[in-house]
C-alpha cells in the first residue's frame, strides 16, 4: 500500500472521531429559569429537548424565573470520562501515544460553558473543551442569539430571531437533526465508518454561520442562512483542523419543520437543505482551486414523536439524507497521482432511526439503527488496515443499544438545579463497515471486529 494513502485513510477516521456528537448539559440554564433539568430535557439530562426546552432555545435562551446568585451567573462546566473496548484490538501505532490498542480508560472532555441570557432580546452559549485524548483545547459548540423578539401578525404570534453559530444544525431545536441526534455521546478512540454526509457534522466547529428564523404560531419553524469555513490561521488557533476543506464562498442552509402538541404528546416533521463548494483537503492539506473544487448538496427529511407522561417518557426520531457529490478537486488530484480516470459524480445516502424509553426521568433504555450507502469511490475510499475499504464502497450498517441512569436533575434532587450526573453503558454492533462484512479493509479485518462496548460517566454542574 502507498504510505500517503494510509495516512489519508487514517485522517478520514480521525475526522470521523471528531464528528462524534458533542456532549451538552448546561445547568446554568436551569438556574436561570428556576426549572429542574427535567423540565427542558428528556431523561433529566441533555441534549434531548422537551417542548418546553425547544421553546426556551427558540426564544433565544432568554427566559427567566430563577432566584439567587446562581440565576445570574452564566457559567457551567462538565466532565466526561469513559472506558471503551473493541471486539478486536487496533493495530499498534493507530492510537494517540498515551493510549493502548484496546481497553482504554479516557478523560474524553472537560468543558466550560458561558451560557445564559444577555437581555430580553439576546442570549446563547459558547463551549470551550479540553480533551486528554489529543491533549488539546478547542472552541467547541457555539450558538449565539444576538436578537430575538415576538411580533403579532394579525392573530398569529411569530417569534423571529438571528443565530450566529459554528456548526450547521447546532441551533436546531429538534433531536431528529444530526447535531443533536442519538447517540448523544460516543467514544473518540474506536473506529467509525469513513463516510458521512455534510449535514452529519463534517463542518462541525470549523465554520461561522449566520441564519435568521421564524417560529410561527409555535408550530411552523422556518430558517435560512449561510456558512463559511474559518481561515487556516483561525482553525489552528481554535484547535479545529479538520473537515472536508475550505469553502471559497458562502454555503446556503435552509430548514423547515412543523410541530404538533396534544395530550402530553408532541410530533414533528422537517426538511433541511445545504450546499457547499470546497477546496478539498487531501493528505492533511487544502488543495489549490487549480485542481478543481468539490461540491456537496444535501437534502434531508426528519421526523420525531414524544410521549411525555408523568412516569413514562417515550421518544422516537428518524432522519434520511441524500447527498449529491461532485468531487472534481479530489478526483482530479487522485487521477494525477495514479494515472487512472475516475468520474467525479457520486451520491451518498444515510439513515438513522432511534427510540428511547425513560422511567421517571431516571432510568433509560435506547436503541438505534444507522445505515450509510453509496456507489464505490476508490479514489476516496482506499484499501487500508482498519480505516479503509477494500472495494471502495462507503456502505456501513450499525445497531446501537444504551442503558442510562440519571440519579439527579429532578426538582427535589440533591444539588438541583446545578448538579447532575449521567452514567451509561453503550454497545455498538456493526454488520457492515466501510463497504464489507468480512475482510472489509483488505487486511483481514471484519466489520464485527469494530463492535464496541462504551461505558461512561458524564458530570455537569
Amino acid at each position: 500500500m502507498r504510505k500517503s494513502r494510509y495516512y489519508h485513510a487514517l485522517g478520514m477516521a480521525v475526522a470521523g472521531f471528531a464528528f462524534a456528537p458533542s456532549a451538552q448539559a448546561v445547568p446554568s440554564f436551569a438556574a436561570q429559569t428556576g426549572q429542574p433539568c427535567a423540565a427542558c430535557h428528556i431523561g433529566a439530562f441533555g441534549p434531548q429537548l422537551t417542548p418546553f426546552g425547544r421553546a426556551f432555545k427558540i426564544d433565544g435562551y432568554t427566559a427567566q424565573g430563577g432566584e439567587g446568585v446562581a440565576a445570574k451567573i452564566p457559567l457551567s462546566a462538565m466532565a466526561l470520562g469513559s472506558f471503551n473496548q473493541t471486539a478486536n484490538s487496533l493495530p499498534a501505532g493507530s492510537q494517540p501515544q498515551h493510549y493502548g490498542v484496546n481497553n482504554n480508560v479516557s478523560l474524553d472532555q472537560i468543558s466550560v460553558f458561558l451560557a445564559g441570557r444577555v437581555s430580553d432580546y439576546a442570549g446563547g452559549f459558547i463551549q470551550g473543551t479540553w480533551s486528554d485524548v489529543n491533549n488539546q483545547t478547542h472552541l467547541d459548540q457555539m450558538d449565539l442569539r444576538p436578537f430575538t423578539t415576538t411580533v403579532d401578525v394579525g392573530n398569529v404570534q411569530v417569534r423571529i430571531g438571528v443565530t450566529v453559530n459554528n456548526t450547521p444544525g447546532v441551533q436546531d431545536p429538534y433531536n431528529s437533526s444530526f447535531a443533536w441526534g442519538f447517540p448523544y455521546v460516543a467514544s473518540v478512540l474506536v473506529p467509525v465508518p469513513a463516510a458521512s454526509p455534510l449535514l452529519a457534522g463534517r463542518l462541525a466547529n470549523n465554520t461561522t454561520g449566520v441564519t435568521a428564523y421564524a417560529w410561527i404560531d409555535r408550530g411552523l419553524y422556518l430558517e435560512a442562512g449561510a456558512y463559511q469555513t474559518h481561515s487556516p490561521w483561525l482553525l489552528g488557533r481554535e484547535g479545529n483542523n479538520f473537515g472536508p476543506g475550505s469553502t471559497p464562498g458562502a454555503a446556503p442552509y435552509l430548514r423547515a419543520a412543523y410541530e404538533w402538541l396534544w395530550n402530553g404528546q408532541a410530533a414533528h416533521i422537517g426538511a433541511t437543505f445545504m450546499q457547499a463548494t470546497v477546496n478539498p483537503t487531501l493528505s492533511g492539506r487544502v488543495t489549490s482551486a487549480l485542481s478543481g473544487r468539490d461540491s456537496y448538496t444535501d437534502y434531508s427529511l426528519d421526523a420525531g414523536y414524544q410521549f411525555l407522561g408523568e412516569r413514562d417518557v417515550v421518544s422516537i426520531y428518524g432522519i434520511y439524507v441524500m447527498e449529491k457529490q461532485s468531487l472534481a478537486g479530489t478526483i482530479a488530484t487522485a487521477n494525477l497521482g495514479n494515472g487512472t480516470n475516475f468520474g467525479n459524480g457520486y451520491t451518498l445516502s444515510h439513515s438513522r432511526l432511534s427510540a428511547s424509553y425513560w422511567y421517571e426521568n431516571t432510568y433509560g433504555l435506547s436503541a438505534a439503527w444507522q445505515k450509510t450507502w453509496g456507489a464505490a469511490n476508490p479514489s476516496v475510499f482506499a484499501a487500508n488496515p482498519v480505516f479503509g475499504s477494500a472495494n471502495g464502497k462507503p456502505d456501513s450498517n450499525a445497531f446501537i443499544f444504551e442503558a442510562d441512569w440519571v440519579p439527579f436533575g429532578k426538582a427535589d434532587n440533591w444539588g438541583a438545579p446545578l448538579a447532575n450526573l449521567k452514567v451509561g453503558l453503550q454497545y455498538i454492533m456493526y454488520t457492515k463497515f466501510n463497504g464489507g462484512t468480512t475482510n472489509y479493509d483488505g487486511a483481514g479485518r471484519n466489520a464485527a471486529a469494530n463492535n464496541t462496548i462504551f461505558a461512561f460517566a458524564w458530570l455537569a454542574f
